[in-house]
């Protein structure tokens, strides 16, 4: 998910002046590769914090989108009319990742070595799990119900303890979103003390709450799907 370009230029290609990493050259106002590995977070000149003002999120979004526009290089080279539609389509996946707080957090661990894309670890929390068994068997005797056809009023009383016990983990979830943005806070204060013990400390409880969350946030979808088709 690194922002990358084949070419990592430390000066710029059209004038010679210091590139410094960043689009477009200071001196003459060429677009500029972007150094290899170049992250979401760097793309927008930011550092690697977990609370981001979205106001300045949006200002950056906006003003790159303006200067990146095709209409900016009708008259250019072909190498940086590819050059800028690439840069955009990057930048908009770069803010649609930085935009959101969840796909922010997860994006951080994956480039600090932490989390695998679209790992996640489905085993339900100790304290959950009697809750859990008893879902799983609520859930068992809908399914019956409906392979035997039995008429909705039938499955009603079945159907609210359900509906309870997804609300329930929707609850859940909610507290699990505030720990999660509470540990992001943390990483941003173990990140301005340069202190790398808490943060890998941090980053490793993120991990388990997202692994959390993840858990909870599948219960009540498989719910509310296994709901839908009653």
């Amino acid at each position: 998910m690194n922002v990358t370009e084949t070419t990592a230029a430390t000066a710029c290609w059209g004038c010679g002046a210091p590139a410094g990493g960043e689009h477009f050259c200071a001196a003459c106002g060429k677009i500029q590769p972007l150094p290899r590995g170049t992250d979401y977070f760097r793309f927008f000149g930011l550092p690697r914090k977990l609370w981001i003002e979205m106001g300045d999120l949006e200002a950056r979004f906006h003003a790159l989108s303006w200067k990146l526009h095709p209409d900016n290089f009708v008259r250019s080279s072909a190498a940086e009319r590819e050059m800028s539609l690439e840069r955009s389509s990057q930048l908009n996946d770069a803010f649609r990742v930085l935009r959101d707080p969840v796909a922010r957090v997860e994006y951080l661990l994956e480039l600090e070595g932490v989390r695998k894309e679209g790992q996640t670890k489905q085993q339900a929390p100790p304290e959950l799990l009697e809750e859990v068994f008893e879902l799983n068997e609520s859930l068992d005797e809908l399914r019956a119900a409906r392979a035997a056809h039995q008429a909705e009023q039938e499955t009603a009383g079945l159907r609210r303890r359900l509906e309870e016990a997804a609300s329930g983990f929707e609850a859940r979830l909610e507290d699990v979103d505030r720990q999660l943005m509470a540990a992001a806070r943390e990483w941003d204060v173990a990140l301005d003390a340069e202190n790398s013990a808490a943060g890998s400390a941090v980053l490793a409880r993120i991990n388990e709450i997202l692994n959390r969350r993840s858990y909870l946030r599948n219960l009540v979808r498989g719910v509310t799907q296994e709901l839908g088709e009653a």
